[in-house]
């Protein structure tokens, strides 16, 4: 489909970027390059505006404690209402970790609890016990994937993130901690929108889902062209493996 082209908008690209997770960006690019898609990626900082029709797919990494401060809140204030009309509109979202906590309404930083950009039902709160730190498997359902599919990646997360009725969760502990540590459920999923705390990067390690977000971004009834997965493959396995499973 050489008349495609996705659109990417990275979400504070050198602040919000840690565990390797732009190579989730580099996945993306290579993916729609194999298949003769165009690709374009820009990068959004502190301070400057996001055009809710000018992307297919918004990201947002994690981040150190300092640098997910300064971004929240820019984006509760500046990037808020461009990033809703996004969503509203259909437009997908990835956010990974300190992003995931970001789209939610408030989470807890130290003693200040820092206003989240209140798309996704669900707050995250500090704990007394240990951070939530491993190699994690979950089962997720995914419209379009033919069922229950696995994703396998790397948490590392202090925060407890509790969902609302508002939002499901992305899918289902097999191996891992997840959101809490004790739900039995990691991320949140709301149409197009997807938050986790699987690093690693994620979409290395599980090209497949990859597919589904570009799938969802673009709006595509019809499945992409397959590719040579043999590498991708054996990414996914080696990272089940870790996780246990």
């Amino acid at each position: 489909m050489p008349d495609r082209t996705l659109r990417v908008c990275a979400l504070y690209p050198d602040l919000m970027n840690i565990y390797a997770d732009r190579g989730n960006l580099l996945l993306l690019e290579r993916r729609c390059t194999w298949r003769g898609m165009g690709f374009e990626l820009v990068g959004v900082g502190l301070g400057e505006e996001i055009d809710p029709d000018a992307h297919d797919l918004l990201y947002l990494g994690g981040g150190q404690d300092r640098d997910q401060q300064l971004v929240a809140a820019d984006l509760a204030t500046r990037k808020r209402d461009a990033v809703h009309a996004h969503a509203a509109r259909g437009g997908a979202i990835l956010a990974v970790c300190g992003g995931y906590q970001l789209l939610g309404h408030s989470y807890e930083l130290a003693d200040e609890r820092v206003p989240g950009v209140g798309l996704l039902d669900l707050e995250t709160v500090r704990h007394d016990g240990p951070r939530l730190i491993g190699n994690v498997a979950i089962e997720v359902d995914l419209p379009g994937t033919g069922g229950p599919r696995v994703l396998a990646g790397f948490e590392n997360h202090g925060g407890r993130t509790h969902l609302g009725p508002g939002v499901r969760p992305l899918g289902r502990v097999l191996k891992g901690h997840g959101n809490t540590g004790s739900s039995g459920h990691e991320g949140a999923v709301q149409g197009a929108v997807v938050g986790t705390y699987l690093h690693g990067p994620l979409l290395p390690k599980n090209a497949w889902f990859a597919d589904w977000l570009v799938r969802q971004a673009l709006a595509l009834d019809v499945g992409l062209p397959p590719l040579d997965d043999a590498l991708e493959d054996a990414a996914h396995a080696g990272a089940r493996t870790a996780a246990g499973l």
